[in-house]
This record gives structure tokens, sequence and C-alpha cells, in this order.
């Protein structure tokens, strides 16, 4: 294909992503009552076994107005996903192999509920994440928790656990595509482990060090299980290449 094809199939390829994640926004316009409901659950939660005064507070006049159109693209992102994903594989598609195909196919079939689990455990956490920063507060005192802030920290925790999950099946990808050995992976793990680290603290760094190793350790123990699976096609490999 001409290089003119390509950007052409690319703005085409980006235009139904971005149409599909104004879908998606037109839908969580209409779900940022009942998410908003359930990310501020926590510190209501919190309040109320504590007895203690904190709540979520809207400092300015268009505050709310803002944040609904923040929190509305982020779940069209969100529910978007398994189609601008499509996208993004079908513009590749077109170079690879039938084996190629199925095998980035299978990627992306398994890519899809790990995102899923990503936001789950980032969901089952942020509470524990509330509790533990809200105990620091002095007794008696009042703690009016931004909402802006508030529900930025949430979404960031729940995008970093969501890319956290995600990433092993990219490092199988490529290695059951021969671009990255399994023995490269497992030979910079130190700088691995590092990267994850300052990709947890990066990604979490309002929460304090309890959410970054939360995040940090199962993405340490998922890439070496990562080096692991994608070395178990490798002789499969060298044999249909002889």
């Amino acid at each position: 294909m001409p290089p003119r094809d390509h950007l052409v199939e690319a703005r085409r390829r980006v235009l139904l992503s971005a149409a599909g994640v104004l879908v998606g926004a037109v839908g969580g316009w209409f779900l940022f009552d009942p998410a908003f409901r359930r990310l501020q659950q926590p510190i209501l939660d919190m309040a109320a076994k504590r007895d203690a005064a904190v709540s979520v507070n809207f400092a300015g006049i268009g505050t709310a107005l803002d944040l609904r159109l923040q929190v509305a693209v982020f779940l069209g992102i969100l529910i978007s996903a398994p189609w601008w994903l499509y996208q993004l594989w079908a513009f590749v598609a077109p170079g690879l192999k039938r084996r190629e195909k199925l095998s980035t196919l299978a990627f992306l079939g398994a890519a899809i509920p790990l995102f899923a689990a990503g936001i789950a455990v980032g969901l089952y956490l942020l509470p524990r994440m509330v509790e533990l920063l809200t105990t620091f507060v002095p007794k008696d005192a009042t703690n009016l928790i931004d909402a802006d802030q508030y529900l930025t920290f949430a979404m960031h925790m729940l995008v970093a656990f969501a890319l956290g999950f995600v990433f092993p099946v990219m490092m199988v990808a490529l290695s059951w595509l021969g671009i990255v050995s399994p023995r490269a992976w497992l030979g910079g793990w130190r700088w691995a482990v590092l990267i994850i680290f300052l990709f947890a603290a990066i990604a979490t760094p309002a929460s304090g060090a309890l959410s970054m190793l939360a995040l940090a350790v199962p993405m340490t123990a998922m890439y070496f299980g990562a080096v692991g699976v994608g070395a178990l096609r490798r002789p499969k490999r060298r044999e249909a290449e002889e």
C-alpha cells in the first residue's frame, strides 16, 4: 500500500475510533450520577464509620459541569475500548500474515478482559486507599475533599491498574511474534522492575506508597509470568521455521 493510502487509512481509523469514543461519552454523560455515587461512596462510608466531617466539595460554580464532561469522556473511552482497539487491529492487520492475524486477535481478546479486571481491582482498592489517607485527618477537623482532585485521582488510579494488567499481554505478543525474545525480557528484569515501580509511583502520585505497591507488586509478578508464557511457544516457532 502506498504511503498516501496508509495515511488515508490511518485517518479513517482515527475518525472511526473518535466516533466510538463520542458515542461512549454520550452514554457516559448519563452514567455520571451512578459513577459519581460509586466513587464517592468510600468517602461517605468513612464519614459514617468515624462520625467525622468528610465530604466531596465542588468549589467553583462551573466545577460540576466541567467534571461531568471529564467523567463522560473517561467513561466513553472505557465503554468504547473494544471498538477503538479493533480499529487499531484493523489498521495493522493487512500487513500481517494469517497466523499473525489470529495471534493478534487472540491477544486483543485477552487484553479486553484484563483491562476490565484492572479497573475492577482499582475499584476494590479505592475504598482502602481512602480509608488509609483519611486516618491522618486530626480529630474534630473537617476534611473537605476537592471534587476535581478526588475524581482525577480515582480515574488515574483506575487507568493505571488497567494498563498494568494489559502490559503482560503486550509482552507475550512481542515474544510470540519473535520481536523480543523471552531471554531478553528476563535479562533486563532489573530495569523492568525499576521501570514498573517508577510507573506505579507516577501513576498513583496522590495515594502514597500503599497504592504504589498495590500496583507495582502484581505488575512485577505478571512480568515474570509473561516471560514464562512467552517462552512456551518459542520451541514450536523454531520447529515451524526449520
